[in-house]
Formats: structure tokens, sequence, C-alpha cells
């Protein structure tokens, strides 16, 4: 693994180059092409999956503002409800399917299987004739979608350590607001040139589109995702790529997948990992629900269907470059710095729409500014699969509650903090501003605190350890981020 490099006093140029640095020279060659290997694989698989997930959980927040609503009749809450269904199904499927990708066989299978059954679920949402259709087939989709997001971040931090792992964490996680920015440019392009197509409205024919997505994405999948190190080997990887990936594992000290029993409950339970990171994520998921939602308040404000589409998509291109440049600028700088830079950026934002009344120039940046939130998630879940790389069951399933308790907030959150209609209904929320105020700055508070307990267990296990394992322990890149944390607050 990679030596973190001393980029803090170095020039511009060398922060550029060390950005970049994905295959550093000091290296083996064997080792470069193997990272090579395995980012053509997982990330390429991995970033199409997680890009047409996002463009269908896009999707029908983009149809109900182009013709759904007026087509059945949806003037009450039914895009809450339609939400709710699913995170239900999302939550309910959330730490079975984590365990399950966590088993080495079915690592390797599970994701494109589910993809293939989410594409058909999106093609049948093109095809609802009642409100109670479209709620059955987002149950399904969420169920099925259900272990992307965690999932592919365990099998992240099966591969990958240090800041190789912070640094493609951010530039897979850019396909979540890519997702949403495409789909805001599909539903104006399906609004202007597919409505009537075949009998259809435009916002039936972004449904086709994105099964049509889905459905050659899952059968790359089938190709050449490989799972875990301990998965049934694929074609392009060959035996001396596993052994050294398994080697690459020891050297990182990350454990390989064991038994699968009732203990992993117990020791997850008695460690603080999972209660800090649980409360982090429920505070990431309550303060950034209304980010998401400039198009209800460009609809109020009487701006074009087209315009409603596009002009929120300004949002996800700022959190695209937000995701990718400051979760690799985390494993080189102090990552709780990155997340008091974003949370300055979102406090502000939070506070101009808890105002509201102000100039239309200033709520535009506000909600644009709500991009900076793009780093937080791909920083956190990089971070509990740096400290929690030696037990791979604590740390599946610890990201497998992450999800489950944060995604059951969509359940209730919604209808009161953030209903669609009412004295407090969207756009405004004059209850739900304030409480996704504080929570941003409650996240803000919980991953500092994960950095400082991190930082006390490396010390208790400093004092445990004689001089030279001492010496190796400190200079190893096994902790950037949270290191580099570490001699920050000693500072």
């Amino acid at each position: 693994m990679a030596t973190v490099k001393g980029v803090h006093g170095h020039s511009f140029l060398g922060l550029i180059k060390e950005i970049f640095n994905w295959y550093p020279s000091n290296y083996p060659t064997a080792e470069r092409k193997l990272l090579f290997k395995l980012d053509l694989s997982i990330l390429i698989f991995a970033c199409l999956c997680f890009f047409v997930k996002f463009l269908d959980q896009t999707n029908i927040s983009n149809a109900y503002v182009s013709g759904l609503k007026e087509d059945f009749g949806l003037y009450g809450n039914e895009l809450n409800y339609f939400n709710v269904c699913y995170y239900v199904a999302y939550v309910v499927f959330q730490i079975p399917g984590m365990l399950l990708m966590s088993r080495p066989t079915l690592a390797r299978w599970l994701l494109p299987t589910l993809e293939i059954l989410w594409g058909v679920c999106t093609f049948a949402q093109s095809r609802v004739t009642s409100v109670h259709q479209l709620y059955a087939c987002r149950f399904l989709v969420g169920m099925l979608e259900a272990p992307v997001f965690a999932g592919t971040h365990f099998i992240l931090g099966s591969w990958y350590s240090g800041p190789e792992l912070f640094k493609r964490a951010g530039t897979w996680f850019i396909c979540n607001p890519l997702g949403t920015m495409v789909s805001g440019y599909l539903q104006a392009a399906a609004y202007t040139h597919l409505s009537g197509v075949g009998g259809m409205p435009g916002w039936r024919w972004l449904f086709i589109i994105d099964g049509i997505f889905t459905i050659p994405v899952a059968l790359i999948g089938f190709l050449v995702f490989p799972g875990v190190p301990d998965s049934p080997k694929p074609f392009f990887l060959t035996t001396e790529d596993i052994a050294l990936a398994k080697e690459r594992l020891d050297r990182a000290k990350i454990r390989r997948p064991g038994k699968l029993g009732l203990d992993v409950f117990k020791r997850t339970l008695h460690r603080w990992h999972i209660w800090v990171f649980v409360f982090c994520y429920i505070c990431m998921i309550i303060g950034g629900y209304p980010d998401s939602y400039m198009n209800l308040w460009l609809k109020e404000e009487g701006f074009s269907v087209i315009q409603i589409n596009q002009l929120p998509t300004v949002t996800y291109a700022i959190n695209i470059v937000a995701s990718w440049l400051g979760t690799t600028l985390a494993a080189i700088y102090p990552s709780w710095t990155i997340y008091t830079g974003a949370t300055t950026c979102l406090v502000f934002s939070a506070s101009c729409m808890i105002a509201w009344t102000i100039p239309k120039a200033l709520k535009f940046v506000a909600w644009y500014l709500f991009g900076m939130s793009g780093c937080l998630s791909p920083i956190l879940y990089s971070t509990v699969n740096t400290v929690v790389k030696g037990d791979s069951e604590e740390r599946a399933l610890i990201v497998g509650t992450m999800m489950t308790f944060g995604y059951s907030f969509y359940i209730w959150v919604p209808l009161l903090l953030f209903p669609t209609v009412g004295p407090n209904g969207a756009p405004r929320w004059r209850i739900g501003w304030p409480v996704a105020l504080v929570f941003h700055i409650l996240l803000w508070a919980g991953f500092v605190t994960s950095v400082l307990m991190h930082r006390r267990d490396l010390r208790k296990f400093k004092e445990d350890e004689n001089s030279e394992r001492d010496a190796e322990e400190s200079s190893s890149a096994e902790e950037p981020v949270l290191l580099q944390a570490e001699a920050q607050f000693k500072n």
C-alpha cells in the first residue's frame, strides 16, 4: 500500500500531482497493473450501476413535475408516498442484502442479478395505469436496489485501502449527482421530443429510457464485476493477481470474510463504531433531504417545464466536483477539515432557506451551494472502511445498519417535516429547514467525534505495543486520513 505523501507543505503543482496520482511510482509493476484491472472492472460497473440507480431514483420527482401529477390527479402528498414505498423496501432489505454481500460466493453475482430485476420494474413504471400500481413498482425497485450503495462501499473496502480507497470512492460517488443531473436533461428532452410518441406522455418515456440503460449495465456486471478477493475468479484476473490482492489485504490488515454467525451482532454492538457512524448517517439523511427539491421551488415560481428540469442540474454539477475533489483531498489533508468546509456551505444555504424572503439570485446561490454536500457521504463511508477494516462482517453489518436506520427516517420524516402541501409544505418548509440546519451541524459533530475516538483507540493500541511496532504502525498508510487528522488535533 502507498505511503501518504507530505503534501501539506508542497507547491500547488505538487498537490495537483498527488490528486491524480492513482498508480504511485513506488508500487511494483504488478501491483500497478492489478489496480488498473480493478479500476476497469469495479469502478466501471459500480459507476454505471450507481448512475442508473440514481437516474431512476430521481426520475419519479422529474416525472411528477413533468405531467405525472396532472395525468393521475395527484394534488396531495402522493410524491412523498412514492418515496415512502421506495424507502420502506430499501430499509427492510438493507441488512440482509449486506450480509449476503459479505459472502464471497454471492458477492460476485448479487448486484448484476438485482440490476436485471430492477430494470424490469423500471420498464413496468412506464405502463402503470393507477397510482397504486406505481406505489407497488416503487416498493419493488427499492427492494432490489437496497444493497447497491452500501454493497459497493463494502466491495471497494475489500480491495483498496488508504488514499487508494478515498480517491476511488469519491470518483464512484460522482455517479449519484451525475445520474440525477442527466435525469433532468432526459426528462426535458423526453417532454420536448417524445411527448405523444406511441400515444404516451414524455414522463412515461423517461422510465423506458432508464430501463434501456439498466439492462446492458447488468450484463456488463456479470462479465467484469469481481466481488471480493475470495469470490470465484473472473476471467481477467490471473491466479497471481488474486494472490497479490490477498497479500495487499494482509499488509493493510484488512480482514477477509470469515464465518458468519450471531456473534457478529454481539461484538459489533459492544464497540463504539456502529453507534457513532449510524448517528452520523441519520443526521446526513435528515439534513440533506430537502436539498434536491429545487424543482418544486422552480415550479412554484412559474418556470417552464424545461427550466424546471434543467436549472437544478447546476447543483448536481457542483455535487460532482465536490464528491470527487473533496474526497480526494480527504486522502491528502485531514478529513475533518474537508467536512468543516462543506458543512459551512450547507449551514449558509439552510440559513438562507430559513430566512426565505431574500433576493432570487441569492436563493439560486443557496440552492446550488447544497451541492457541496457531495463529498460528505463518500468520506464518511471510506472512514468506516478504514476504521473497521479488521472485521469484515462487522464492517458489512455497520454499513448495512447505517443505510437501514438512515433511510428509515425517509419513511416518516418527509411526512412530518417536509410535506408536499399545506402551510408548512414545499418548498417553504417552515419547520423542515430549521431542523435540516441543526442536523447539518450534528453530522459535523458526529464525524469529528469519530476521528477523536479513533485517535483514542490508536493511542491505546500503541501503548500495548513495543517501540519498534509503534514506529511501523505510525509510518504505515493504513490509516492515512485519520492519522493525519490525529496529528492536526494534537497541533
